[in-house]
């Protein structure tokens, strides 16, 4: 049976349809998302049969609203064309506590009251508060554990990788890979200064930077960046740039890291050889590289590859782990990404799947490429890791001829 214009065009409209519904629902999320945050909590909390004293209950929805109203007043004065310091500090921080505050009230809010209903513990009233208490004590917690978490020194996480393509010669190749510093509004250049020390604890062959470095740019975050100048690596430092890069005047940080003796992989690869034996490393632009519209910037991995013997296993550095799909189809026996930073406030690693093919850890594509995908070393707007701390990344590189 011959397929009429009429019918593809018809089918077509119908695959069309939901798409273009799911765009408009996505621009208006912006506009929903920050009074969910803020009206959950105010009702689970206030409003759901505790009987506070009305001070307390015009108080707390005085607060409710204050938040509403200021935190994105924050985040635009601070993230926005102005970027004061300050006004991103504020609006950063009452993110991640109102995000910490609207889990922790739809979770407890609902298994908690069952609970206690099932158990027959006191009654609506006594329930309605012990909820309350409970959700402000674990929101508490989590918040000042998760603050220590992000602004600590990450531990360093050490694997072993078998690369089946890996020479013998390169076997205990020691790769060690940061990512996701965001150097930003709050003075990180002492914690920077003490990662970069963890680092040249390691006797890395290669330290590997795999983007996202500052949130503002090169010359505004450049005390926070100085320290990854002291980095040591027997054979190399490489980096390539993240997304946020492009929101700040990427080329600058290009330019930075060549300056700090970093080997800016734009599109290009270098060779690493010991034993007889070569690792092509390589690094491609963040996939957002090209609609910066900045000339020449974009994800080629062709480019990276150019020149290179196809009989040599290839390390590649890609910001983001959906870079996989083209790094499987080329061959590519290991790819090193952040970008996720773990969810870095749990649960929000659920939406990250929704983005990305993988949040964290070791991960395998197609019929030889792996990822390795970190958690970060730094964090991201709001001063908190939750269930998702970060990390400096030693990975062992180990070829199956090595000697027993």
């Amino acid at each position: 049976m011959t397929e009429t214009s009429d019918t593809r065009s018809a089918a077509g409209e119908a695959r069309e349809a939901p798409r273009s519904r799911l765009q408009r629902l996505m621009r208006y999320l912006p506009l929903i998302a920050p009074v969910l945050l803020w009206a959950v909590p105010c009702w689970v909390l206030l409003h759901t049969g505790q009987r506070w004293p009305l001070p307390v209950t015009l108080i707390g929805t005085a607060l409710s609203v204050l938040g509403l109203a200021g935190m994105p007043l924050a985040m635009v004065r601070g993230h926005g064309r102005r970027q004061l310091d300050r006004a991103a500090i504020v609006g950063d921080t009452l993110l991640g506590c109102v995000w910490v505050l609207f889990t922790w009230s739809v979770l407890l809010g609902v298994l908690l009251r069952l609970a206690l209903t099932v158990a027959g513990v006191g009654d609506g009233q006594d329930r309605a508060r012990i909820v309350t208490w409970a959700v402000l004590g674990v929101a508490a917690v989590l918040l000042t554990w998760g603050y220590a978490e992000a602004r600590r020194v990450p531990r360093v996480r050490r694997l072993d990788v078998e690369l089946p393509r890996l020479g013998a010669g390169l076997d205990g190749t020691r790769v060690v890979l940061i990512t996701d510093t965001h150097y930003g509004p709050l003075d990180r250049a002492r914690w920077s200064a003490r990662v970069c020390e963890t680092v040249n604890t390691l006797e890395a062959d290669l330290v590997c930077h795999t983007g996202d470095i500052a949130d503002g740019t090169a010359e505004r975050r450049r005390a926070q960046a100085t320290p990854l100048g002291t980095v040591q690596a027997t054979r190399a430092r490489v980096y390539v740039t993240g997304n946020h890069e492009y929101y700040s005047e990427a080329q600058g940080w290009v330019d930075l890291m060549g300056e700090l003796g970093w080997e800016p992989l734009r599109n290009r690869h270098l060779l690493l050889e010991r034993g007889g034996d070569t690792l092509v490393v390589a690094g491609v632009d963040d996939v957002t590289a090209e609609s910066s519209g900045l000339a020449g910037h974009r994800a080629h991995l062709a480019g990276a590859l150019q020149g290179a013997d196809p009989d040599h296993p290839v390390l590649l550095l890609a910001h983001q782990p959906k870079f996989i799909d083209r790094a499987a189809a080329d061959g590519i026996d290991l790819q090193l990404s952040g970008h996720t930073h773990g969810g870095q406030i749990w649960p929000f690693h659920y939406l990250v799947r929704l983005d990305q093919p993988a949040v964290a850890g070791l991960s395998s594509h197609g019929a030889r490429t792996l990822l390795y995908t970190s958690r970060g070393t730094g964090f991201w707007g709001p001063p908190f890791r939750v269930f998702a701390p970060s990390e400096i990344t030693l990975l062992v590189l180990r070829s199956p001829r090595r000697s027993g």
